[in-house]
């Protein structure tokens, strides 16, 4: 794994690359970094290139202040396109969790030119509901009264399955240790940007490049009949229900969710 390092308005954004092949980005999600993937990386390293950002504020990306700033999904979309061209990959297979899962939205609708294949691991194109935008502005709320620490050791550990918890309570331990680098202005900034950003299920109609939906059966953030309505949209849809799995399927079904993904790569290179 190299570890390389671009300027983006005078500030750096650290990412890794490993492997050989066709690029492929795997983009990490909300109060992760890119350590999220590597039950993937070992799979998929010898059959790809595979990069690893860590969105500005997670990992060993520092925090770049984007308040008042409208289209901040926009932005770090922008970045993973400066990225791509410090690599000098004209095209790209993007794939993201959650959070990431929106940043490759944002990718897709501005840089489809730059697309090979787009994958929403436990993510959606639809905008927040009323609830969610609630819920997200009590999570802001949370972090300034008690700080990013105490949230997310709260939070991560109900992104898992409880059957998951209660076998592998390390795993859950490990990624929840992880977590002790955020700022609590990074996690506003994420959450900011998520109430704000738009629908963009217009994007999934409009791609004419494959989208795989890897769907949590028991996902409490992306609903199963949310990600079931989408999944029917774009021009090609490859679609894998994940049963018994919460929020975090990279790691609560590695197995499934690392064939799933060999397959939906394979296809895009031998399409």
């Amino acid at each position: 794994m190299q570890e390389k390092i671009i300027q983006y308005k005078d500030s750096p954004v650290v990412y890794s690359i490993t492997g050989n092949g066709s690029a492929v980005m795997l983009i990490h999600g909300f109060g992760e970094d890119s350590r999220v993937w590597e039950y993937q990386v070992e799979y998929l390293k010898e059959s790809y290139r595979l990069i690893l950002p860590d969105i500005p504020g997670s990992g060993k990306s520092p925090f770049i202040n984007f308040n008042g700033q409208q289209g901040v999904m926009d932005t770090y979309a922008e970045i993973m396109k400066c990225i791509l061209e410090e690599e000098h990959a004209d095209s790209c297979t993007v794939i993201g969790h959650s959070m990431g899962g929106y940043i490759a939205l944002a990718f897709a609708e501005h840089f489809p030119g730059r697309l090979n294949g787009l994958g929403l691991v436990h993510s959606t194109a639809y905008a927040d509901t009323i609830e969610r935008v609630e819920a997200r502005k009590k999570g802001i709320a949370f972090i300034q009264k008690y700080g990013a620490q105490e949230f997310l050791q709260q939070s991560i550990p109900n992104l898992f399955g409880k059957a998951f918890s209660a076998e592998y309570p390390g795993e859950v331990q490990k990624l929840t240790d992880r977590a002790g680098n955020f700022s609590s202005e990074a996690l506003v900034q994420y959450y900011n940007a998520m109430i704000e950003r738009p629908d963009r299920i217009s994007v999934l109609k409009k791609l004419s490049k494959p989208v795989l939906f890897m769907i949590g059966e028991e996902d409490k953030s992306v609903y199963l009949q949310d990600s079931l309505n989408q999944c029917h949209i774009p021009l090609l849809s490859l679609i894998n229900i994940l049963p018994n799995v919460a929020h975090m399927g990279m790691w609560e079904k590695k197995d499934q969710t690392n064939i799933t993904l060999m397959k939906f790569l394979n296809y895009l290179t031998d399409a």
